[in-house]
Parts: structure tokens; C-alpha cells; sequence
């Protein structure tokens, strides 16, 4: 079998570039990007708006790095099962493209990369939030829930949602509750978003023995969940507005616009579980949902929106305040 391997390997790579590219798919760079988003929106939120644009460069980069080593150890811990399902099968690993003790050594050299280039230009802080995620994802997630819980993704989601806090910490060296609610909107987003997608590619996971929900506990039990997540998640994203004000009405409209939306799909699916269509639709959405409120944080942390958003809640203070001096004089 190893000799197989090694023929695919030298088959496969004709070039450097091909090299290059068997690397990159390791790193997973797709799910890299979404995390990456949650980090910037972190970061502007914490510096109102005026984020240095070189910390932000450092940050991300790091932050992708990290990402990178993260997904490059999974990839190596899920060979087995990603050769088995056609989906998966011409990864670079389990295709024989790149031989697992190169993805190691490519997972640790990515690692300490991230690790240097953050404590150097950002912060300890920030370095060390990241290595957790590195070593949640992979302890928690990939080694020790993925295959023996249907609630893998639901507690595995805590890596998910470490980017904000990663953000949060270049920025200001230290953590308050705006980027702990950050982390909590990405963890209760995870269950919908994969739950959606496991529905959709149920008959995978249960060739290969992975415990997703649906696998387990069927469609209408996930559909049930996923609907009491989003239940969960939507308020979640208002408490960014009230109590803690570090973000203003601009934000608070878009993420009940998104909400909105999200909660309605949610709903439909619960209403036609064995949809897959309605399934497949909810977790494309879900990217888009996270992106976007991201997108709105980001706009609502802009010096001009923020004055906007002060002389809005002034005057709507204001107006409150005659109809209930009106109310009572009456």
C-alpha cells in the first residue's frame, strides 16, 4: 500500500506549482476565510472603527497560519475516513499526493510561524488564544468528539469561535464581554451551520461511522435543533447593541434584517425536515449570514456611522422621553 502511495505521489507532482498546490488544499484555505472575516471584525470593533491597517495584515496572517496547522493536522487525523468517501478521496493525504509525516512537520512549521509572527507584532495574548485554537480543534474536536459524540461540533465549535477573541486581544491586549458575545455567536452559529450541511450529506458521515446528529438521531431531531440554536443565536447578536454598546442601531438593523432571514429558513427546515434542498439552502445561507453580519460590524464601527448612530439614539431618547412626559402629564 505504501509503495502505491509513494507512485500516486510522484504521478500527481509534475512540478513545483503542483507541490505548491497539494500544500494549500491541506490548509482547507475555504473554512480559513470565514475565520479570518470574525477576525477583522474583532478587530475594527475594538479600535472603533480605526484599526491600524499593518496590525491588521499581522493578525490575519497569523490567524491564518494557525488556521492553516489546525486543518493540516485534521486533514492528517481524518485520512482514513476522507479516502473512503468519494468527496473526500483526492485530498492531497489520502490520495497518497503528500505523505503524512511531511503534513506534520508542514502542521508544526505553520504553527510556530503563527506563534512568532503574533507575539512579535501583536501581543502574548493574542499568540496564545491562538494556539488554543489550534490545540482545541484538534484535541477536542478531531481527536476526541468527532468520532465518538453527536455533540462534536457543538462543543468542537468553541475553536470556531477563537478568531474574535484573537482580534479582540492585537488590538487591545486585554479581553472584555463585546469579543466573549462574539465568541458566543460564532459558537451557537456552528450547530445550524453543520448540522444543515450533515443533513445534506447525511448518507457520507454514516459511511463512515462519524456520530453527526442527523446519522444518529434523524432528520427531524436535527431540524428540531438546529431551530432551537437559532432561537438561541439571534438575540445573542443584539447584545452587542445592548447592554454593552459596542456596536450601534447600523449593526442592530442589519443583524435583525440577517436574522430575520436565518429564522425563516430555520423554520422551513423544521417544517420539511427530510428536505435536503431546504438543508443544502440553510447552510449556504449560513455562510453568507455570518459574513454579512460581520460585514455590518465593521460598517457600524466606522467613525461616521458611529456619529450617526449617536445623534440617532439622542433623538430617539428624546422622543421617548416627550410621549412619556405627554403620557404622564395627561
Amino acid at each position: 500500500m505504501q509503495e502505491i502511495i509513494n507512485n500516486n505521489a510522484q504521478r500527481h507532482h509534475e512540478n513545483f506549482w503542483q507541490v505548491v498546490k497539494s500544500y494549500y488544499q491541506l490548509t482547507k484555505p475555504r473554512i480559513i476565510l470565514l475565520l479570518l472575516i470574525t477576525t477583522s471584525s474583532s478587530m475594527w470593533v475594538a479600535a472603533k472603527g480605526e484599526v491600524d491597517p499593518l496590525l491588521v495584515l499581522v493578525t490575519v496572517t497569523g490567524g491564518a497560519l494557525a488556521a492553516a496547522a489546525a486543518n493540516t493536522i485534521n486533514c492528517l487525523y481524518d485520512r482514513d475516513i476522507d479516502y473512503i468517501m468519494e468527496r473526500t478521496r483526492h485530498r492531497p493525504l489520502p490520495s497518497g499526493r503528500i505523505q503524512p509525516r511531511d503534513a506534520l512537520i508542514f502542521a508544526i512549521a505553520l504553527a510556530a510561524a503563527s506563534f512568532t509572527l503574533l507575539t512579535t507584532f501583536a501581543n502574548l495574548l493574542a499568540a496564545l488564544l491562538a494556539m488554543s485554537g489550534i490545540v482545541f480543534y484538534v484535541l477536542i474536536y478531531t481527536h476526541w468528539l468527532k468520532r465518538h459524540s453527536t455533540q462534536n461540533i457543538v462543543i468542537g465549535g468553541a475553536a470556531g469561535a477563537i478568531p474574535p477573541l484573537v482580534g479582540w486581544a492585537a488590538v487591545t491586549g486585554d479581553l472584555t464581554w463585546a469579543p466573549w458575545v462574539m465568541f458566543a455567536i460564532i459558537f451557537l452559529w456552528t450547530p445550524p451551520h453543520f448540522w444543515a450541511l450533515a443533513m445534506y450529506i447525511r448518507n457520507e458521515y454514516a459511511e463512515v461511522n462519524v456520530p453527526m446528529l442527523p446519522v444518529i438521531s434523524g432528520n427531524e431531531t436535527t431540524a428540531y435543533q438546529i431551530w432551537l440554536y437559532t432561537l438561541i443565536m439571534l438575540p445573542a447578536t443584539f447584545l452587542l447593541v445592548f447592554p454593552l454598546q459596542a456596536s450601534g442601531l447600523v449593526y442592530g438593523a442589519i443583524a435583525l434584517w440577517l436574522g430575520g432571514i436565518f429564522a425563516l429558513k430555520a423554520w422551513q427546515l423544521l417544517k420539511n425536515p427530510d428536505d435536503q434542498d431546504m438543508a443544502r439552502g440553510l447552510f449556504k445561507y449560513s455562510i453568507y449570514y455570518l459574513m454579512l453580519l460581520c460585514a455590518g460590524m465593521v460598517v457600524d464601527s466606522l467613525p461616521v456611522i458611529h456619529h450617526f448612530n449617536t445623534v440617532l439614539a439622542e433623538n430617539m431618547q428624546s422622543l421617548i422621553g416627550g410621549i412619556i412626559g405627554t403620557i404622564l402629564g395627561a
